[in-house]
């Protein structure tokens, strides 16, 4: 009796934290900020991203190109990123929580491409909201620094 009542806790407790983790993300997400800059920071760093989530609308065929390419605006942004927070010492609780929601959705990705194309394009979509918050981030950082 014990074992099972410890299997349900666990399982819940595991249940309640995917919950948190994800409605964090999401509220983390759906923040507006008073400017976007993330067009900006798009065409200053030869970034793709823009030109992925117009195409994720149209329902695409070649979603692995899509993926590489945010995983690479993802690395640019990531790299800049740390390179600020090396300098102030201030590693953000939200880029943390983000970085492991774009790794979680890219593993989504990876799972389900070949047989739920519905839910690769869903995994794309929310790995581009990741990518747009974070090139917004490094813009409004560089217009403070400014």
């Amino acid at each position: 009796m014990d074992l099972f009542v410890n299997a349900v806790l666990s399982a819940s407790s595991v249940a309640l934290f995917c919950y948190w983790f994800r409605y964090t993300c999401l509220l983390i997400l759906a923040a507006e900020t008073p400017r976007d800059y993330s067009e900006e920071v798009a065409e200053s760093n030869k970034l793709a991203f823009l030109e992925v989530r117009a195409e994720l609308r149209r329902h695409p065929s070649d979603l692995v190109r899509l993926h590489e390419s945010l995983e690479r605006d993802f690395a640019i942004l990531a790299h800049v990123l740390d390179q600020r927070h090396a300098v102030r010492f201030d590693p953000r609780f939200e880029d943390v929580i983000l970085t492991i929601h774009f790794r979680a959705m890219s593993l989504c990705f990876r799972l389900t491409r070949n047989n739920l194309q519905e839910f690769a394009l869903d995994a794309l979509e929310e790995m581009s909201v990741v990518v747009v918050h974070l090139a917004n981030e490094l813009g409004e950082r560089q217009a403070t620094a400014a």
